[in-house]
């Protein structure tokens, strides 16, 4: 996910890592574990805190019961599942260099009602 936002590709982040393409798609995929070093290295590269590879790990899984008011949603998407999508990032990275705020707001009513969402405000129409 921080690979894409950033822009950078699996051969450039692998030439920084000292890896092939094809290893780092296998650590993206899951197929490969990534060990302590290799983790402290994608940190580096990707300009990150070593927490952030755990901020979504579920408390069943850290073993860290949730804290009152943090609960997930259990309803809602979360941000790390829009952002693991090339087109979602992309969309994203366009969003954000839109400088009209009635033309993101416009936006952001259509993109609603094509998922069936109701805009607030519109009472429902």
């Amino acid at each position: 996910m921080r690979r894409m936002l950033l822009g950078m590709s699996q051969e450039r982040l692998g030439e920084q890592l000292g890896l092939t393409f094809q290893q780092v798609q296998k650590y993206e995929k899951g197929v490969n574990r990534i060990g302590a070093s290799r983790l402290f290295d994608l940190a580096q590269v990707l300009s990150v805190p070593i927490q952030y590879f755990y901020e979504n790990m579920s408390a069943a899984v850290s073993g860290i019961a949730a804290a009152p008011g943090f609960a997930d949603n259990a309803g809602e998407p979360y941000v790390a599942d829009f952002v693991s999508n090339r087109d979602s990032v992309e969309l994203h990275k366009a969003f954000a260099r839109i400088t009209d705020p009635r033309v993101r707001r416009s936006i952001v009513d259509m993109v609603r009602s094509i998922a069936g969402d109701v805009p607030p405000g519109s009472g429902g129409q």
